[in-house]
Formats: structure tokens, sequence, C-alpha cells
């Protein structure tokens, strides 16, 4: 699968979503969202987050770019849906472990993961609340002791990465940040409806829904106009 710099941000261009599912699996990969907000945005740290890993075009702007660059097949996936994919693809074969989000909302998420994939294996979870340095150890025991395939950890960036790249130190798996995942998976978050994600303008709506997030929006129409600049 190939990949781009944009504003040396390294960002993987897959054809579709089973090529990028496919691809952390081979190579036991932490899986990095990256939009037009990063790129444009990218500090010395979260670029070199991003680029240890392995980022994906999460939204239309970071797709947009790698079209730019010769990359024309390149797809959208937003992570709020690979994650998913993901179980939808693996759930009868890998195991899983979640961490992340409330109390209440890990455990509701994990039992809709149980009564939307009958029969897959959540071998543990906890929620995100993970404040001293002997909570996380006790974390990597435990995942260390289950060993499971996938961990999805939903604590919002860069926090989750850090914690993702400590945890795959100890145990080598799938891991991919899900940021607010769980509550949109389980209502407490409405997403764009399916129109507006369809056509690329979740972001749109979103301005619509909160108007206080346009100073953020203005960053999207910079990120164009860099873009048609070829500054990445």
């Amino acid at each position: 699968m190939k990949s781009e710099a944009l504003n040396n941000v390294i960002t993987y261009a897959p054809k579709s979503r089973d090529e990028l599912i496919d691809y952390a699996f081979e190579h036991k990969k932490i899986l990095v969202a990256v939009n037009a907000e990063k790129i444009l945005h990218a500090t010395d740290q979260s670029r070199a987050i991003i680029n240890r890993n392995l980022g994906y075009p999460d939204g239309i702007g970071a797709v947009w770019a790698l079209q730019k660059k010769g990359h024309k097949s390149t797809v959208k996936i937003p992570g709020c849906e690979l994650w998913l994919n993901v179980m939808a693809k693996h759930f009868q074969s890998k195991s899983f472990y979640l961490v992340g989000s409330k109390q209440e909302v890990i455990e509701a998420t994990v039992n809709q993961l149980k009564s939307d994939f009958k029969g897959v294996n959540i071998c543990n979870f906890r929620n995100g609340y993970v404040k001293t340095k002997e909570e996380e150890q006790d974390l990597i025991e435990d995942i260390k002791k289950h060993q499971p395939d996938v961990i999805f950890v939903a604590m919002g960036s860069p926090k989750q990465e850090l914690l993702m790249e400590r945890m795959q130190r100890h145990h080598k798996a799938v891991y991919q940040g899900l940021g607010g995942s769980f509550d949109v998976y389980t209502g407490n978050v409405k997403r764009a409806p399916k129109w507006w994600v369809k056509n690329n303008l979740e972001w749109a709506y979103r301005l619509i829904s909160q108007p206080s997030r346009i100073k953020r929006q203005i960053h999207l129409v910079r990120f164009i106009i860099n873009l048609n600049l070829n500054r990445y």
C-alpha cells in the first residue's frame, strides 16, 4: 500500500477498507486517523506519532491531498466506521479488548457489540480513566494476560496514540484510536445523517449544528487554499 508525505505527515492511500485492514493485520500496526486539521496543524509530536504508525485518510481533506499527489483511487475511511469494519471482518476469528470513555458508555458499547456481532470474543474492557502509572501498568499486564488480536482505545489524541505505543511495546496487535466513537456507536453523540456523510459534507453539517465550530472550519478553507497552491 502506497503512502505520501503531506506537510511531512506520512499518510497511506488505501484503495479500499479491506486493503487498509489487511495491511494493518499483516504488519500489526497502530491505526491513526489523518484529516485536514492534522495535516495543516502538524506539530513535531503529532507528526512523529503518525509517521511511526499507520496514518489513514479519515477526512475528505486528506483524500483530496492524496488524490492531488496522484493516488486517484484513494478512499475516505472514517475512523468511527473503520473499527466496526474491523469487527465485521474478524469478529468470528479474532479477540478484542476495549479501552476508553466513561464506565457506562464502555459497558453499553460492549453490550451493543455482543448484540450486533453474535459470538464476538471481547476478552476484556475498561473505561478510559487511566490516571496513574500503576493503573496503566495494570492495564498492560491484563492485555499481556489476555493476548487480544485487536485493541481499540477511545481517549482522544494524542493521549490514545501514546498509550497504544506503550502497549505495543509489550503486546503486538492491531491497535486503533477511536476518539469519541464509542459515544457515537451507543447513540450518546449523533453523527451527521447518511446523505451528508456520503457527499463528503459532514463538516458542513457539524458547522450548521454547531456554529461555534466556525473557527475550526476556517482552517479547512486554509487547507484547501494551500492544497491548490501545491504546498503539500
